[in-house]
């Protein structure tokens, strides 16, 4: 990226009539535009009538600094437009940005690295004064003032389907406050894996809680409680697998989920619609599914995977706890051992949730015979065939998920090491990566660089995952081919402050590095496991 003179002052471009080309390129080259003519063409659109052309002038130098720090300043000067045609009073918003130059650089950093942070910002330009207020990037909100935040926007909404599409803005809004604090790096990958899991946990639980009211409302209560049921919950579980199980998600991450519920034999109070309690709880998880994936006006939730359930897609969408635990002793795989590791109850009643999981401990543990072999097997298995998936596709070096070396070698080593352990090390049982792999490493079952550099690297790479999913909030791992795609990536990695060039080659040259010596460890580790 170019250096910026202090010399340079860019306000002729919205002050000064008739400025020849040549000195409209000059003025624009230090900020590292691709297309100066179409960044002139931006700004004077972005200017609106002489009044607020004057008052955009105050804030151009610190605007075009801050564009240019960012992956894509062309974009950002794009997003400007859109923004400030969003129904923004400009002379409103440029006075603001003035008096609150701290928000205008946040601004500044979101669309030229986001179009999808850029795009919440479009949807609500008042957003702009949330962010003040909140003063987002000082600190995470507590899970106690995040609720409350979530309690105040749905008491403003009457009807079920106003309140859901309040709950929808609120996990936009949210959303934006985790991405800023990422992007300025006031926040650790940790923190921002942790906010988007904490976050996903409260929309599902107060998903569930407004569909379970509905529909309690239509079918009356139960008659009668019994072991496990809470008054307000009644005895439904939603159990978060995978990345949300292990409080690690991605920006575009699905929801992998199981739903349980308490076994009886009751039904529904009100005669007339008196439905069976299976029944009933199918109707919780089917509308409770439709609420949380469902494209409205105001965007989607989630994807969710209901794949993980006993018996995967030919199962009901609910299981009975008892059912549940009988399917896994009875008929559950190796695989299913090494997902339920990560499960953990996120909805509902959760104690229903915990009393589950214990249940099935014996199961995910194994049967002392076979059971180091059969993990071991299991996951190579499971390894070979993502990576034939992969080689198809043409990812087999770019894929930073599931490419050798990749995300899903740490915590298949990580996973493996547990279920091979757990038996003797009941803390095993254990959903986060971070907090299984110093398990591992205090308990001397794995060594301790080892540990550390697996750590490091995990957390590295799940950097650079979150980076290429915030842009579009798409669910893609893969490092993208285009060398210019390529360098804005390395840019919100965080290697801005280099040649575009040494940028990208020391960004690849950390990922390649990384990814080969996690591969060495894990072919080493999982050779030695039996």
């Amino acid at each position: 990226m170019s250096s910026i003179s202090a010399g340079v002052d860019p306000r002729p471009l919205l002050l000064s009539s008739n400025l020849a080309p040549s000195e409209v390129e000059r003025l624009l080259a230090p900020y590292g535009f691709e297309d100066w003519k179409q960044a002139d063409a931006n700004l004077q659109l972005m200017a609106g009538d002489p009044r607020s052309r004057k008052r955009l002038a105050v804030i151009l130098p610190d605007l075009l600094r801050a564009v240019s720090g960012t992956a894509d300043p062309d974009q950002a000067l794009r997003e400007w437009e859109r923004y400030l045609d969003a129904g923004n009073a400009r002379n409103q918003a440029f006075t603001f940005l003035a008096q609150a130059p701290h928000v205008l650089q946040l601004l500044c950093v979101l669309f030229g690295n986001s179009p999808a942070m850029a795009e919440t910002l479009v949807r609500d330009p008042m957003l702009t004064y949330w962010i003040e207020e909140e003063r987002i990037l000082k600190s995470p909100p507590t899970p106690k003032r995040l609720q409350a935040a979530l309690s105040e926007t749905l008491g403003l909404a009457q009807a079920y389907e106003q309140k859901l599409d309040a709950l929808r803005r609120f996990h936009r809004r949210e959303m934006l406050r985790i991405g800023a604090r990422d992007l300025f790096r006031v926040s650790s990958v940790k923190e921002t894996v942790q906010s988007l899991s904490r976050l996903v946990e409260l929309v599902i639980h107060t998903a569930y809680q407004l569909v379970n009211e509905k529909l309690r409302n239509k079918y009356g209560m139960f008659c009668q409680q019994g072991p496990g049921w809470t008054t307000s919950e009644k005895g439904f579980v939603v159990l978060g697998m995978g990345k949300l199980g292990g409080r690690e998600l991605n920006y575009s991450s699905d929801v992998d989920l199981i739903y349980l519920y308490a076994a009886s034999q009751k039904e529904t109070d009100v005669a007339e619609n008196q439905i069976g309690h299976d029944v009933f709880f199918q109707l919780v998880a089917r509308e409770l599914t439709r609420v949380l994936s469902i494209a409205t006006s105001e965007g989607c939730l989630f994807r969710v995977d209901l794949r993980l359930r006993p018996e995967g897609v030919a199962g009901p969408l609910a299981w009975s706890n008892r059912e549940a635990v009988q399917y896994y002793h009875t008929r559950g795989r190796t695989w299913e051992r090494l997902a339920l590791l990560r499960a953990r109850p996120i909805a509902g009643q959760r104690s229903l949730g915990q009393a589950f999981l214990r249940k099935i401990q014996p199961f995910v543990a194994g049967r002392e015979e076979r059971s180091s072999q059969n993990v071991v097997n299991t996951v190579r298995q499971l390894r070979a065939e993502i990576h034939r998936k992969i080689q198809r596709k043409g990812e087999y070096e770019r894929n930073v998920k599931l490419s050798p070396g990749g995300i899903r070698d740490v915590e298949f080593l990580i996973q493996a090491l547990q279920l091979l352990h757990v038996t003797a090390y009941p803390q095993l049982f254990e959903s986060n990566t971070i907090v299984s792999l110093r398990h591992l490493c205090a308990l001397n079952l794995l060594q301790d660089d080892d540990g550390r550099f697996l750590e490091e690297a995990y957390v590295f790479l799940r950097d650079v995952e979150n980076k290429i999913q915030m842009v579009h909030e798409l669910q893609t791992h893969t490092l993208p081919n285009q060398p210019a795609e390529l360098t804005k990536c390395a840019v919100r990695m965080g290697y801005a402050d280099q040649p575009a060039s040494s940028a990208t080659s020391n960004f690849l040259a950390r990922y390649e590095s990384v990814r080969a010596r996690v591969q060495a460890i894990y072919e080493r580790l999982i050779s030695s496991a039996i």
